[in-house]
């Protein structure tokens, strides 16, 4: 790879999407990072513990098609986990790159274990932040609920008891809370810290960038990958990474996760909810350097 540091628009499956390159200096192998969502960006990540990677490694932010930075496909139909993986396989083909470590955070890190299981000779180390292999998964519907009836005050801490208590499907009372849960809901959900919370919604809203939910709603409809049964097939060593907190993807499925690959290992962050890179930043870029180094 010959790129310098900088920002690179790059046709890749015939859509341009956005990538970052930074810390080309140090001459390690490129920690390839993708993102959650699905449909989020790296705004956030680039600016709250991206620089603290980049003062040690080569990094490359990525941000998938017709997410933040990148064109979206013609078709809102053109989003599945394969056409994903294909798109970083190309980033890969056009920086000459035969090999890479991947950071992947939320759906960003079910991602990166799919193409793990795609790709095994391109990937030598994984960092898995609370990854999610599929968005309907019962276990994260159910902690998705708990978590909501924890967090939730008042008026709207009723509303949510009354629609648990209706005889509907975990995915169905989900969808109806989803619908009505205001920000400051949302904000405790997804952190511990109220001005860590505060902190990233102001990057959200100066980014100018919006998840139109396109791809949410495509692999929605979409059945699972076999990813889940393929575990036991990922030998990369692995680190997974989470806050004790998390009530968008459960801590006991994580370490079932860590248990169930052969190679891995569970770091808990005792003071964060979904994003640690976020609450306990310092902390969690050792934790991927011990591990990477």
């Amino acid at each position: 790879m010959n790129l310098p540091d900088g920002e690179y628009r790059l046709f890749l499956n015939g859509i341009r999407q956005w990538i970052k390159v930074a810390g080309v200096e140090h001459g390690t192998v490129p920690l390839l990072l993708l993102h959650g969502g699905p449909g989020g960006n790296h705004y956030n990540f680039e600016r709250i513990v991206g620089p603290l990677l980049e003062a040690q490694r080569m990094v490359i932010y990525h941000e998938q098609r017709g997410c933040g930075r990148s064109d979206a496909p013609l078709s809102p139909d053109e989003y599945s986990l394969p056409l994903l993986v294909s798109d970083v396989d190309a980033l890969l083909d056009t920086l000459e790159l035969a090999q890479v470590d991947v950071l992947g955070y939320s759906f960003g890190g079910g991602l990166a274990l799919e193409y793990a299981l795609s790709h095994p000779e391109r990937v030598r180390r994984l960092v898995l932040q609370a990854p999610a292999l599929h968005l309907l998964d019962p276990e994260i519907v159910a902690a998705q609920v708990a978590g909501f009836r924890e967090v939730a005050r008042a008026e709207l801490a009723a509303a949510i008891e009354a629609i648990y208590a209706e005889p509907l499907t975990d995915k169905e009372k989900l969808e109806q809370i989803w619908g009505m849960v205001d920000t400051p809901t949302v904000d405790r959900f997804l952190f511990q810290s109220s001005e860590k919370a505060a902190y990233n919604r102001q990057l959200w809203q100066a980014s100018g960038l919006t998840n139109t939910g396109d791809m949410t709603r495509a692999l929605k409809t979409q059945p699972p990958t076999t990813a889940a049964q393929r575990l036991g097939e990922v030998a990369h060593p692995t680190l997974i990474l989470a806050g004790r907190h998390d009530r968008n993807v459960p801590p006991p499925m994580l370490a079932d996760m860590a248990r169930r690959l052969p190679n891995a290992q569970l770091q808990l962050f005792e003071h964060s909810a979904h994003f640690p890179d976020i609450e306990e930043t310092p902390l969690y870029a050792q934790a991927v350097f011990a591990f990477l180094a």
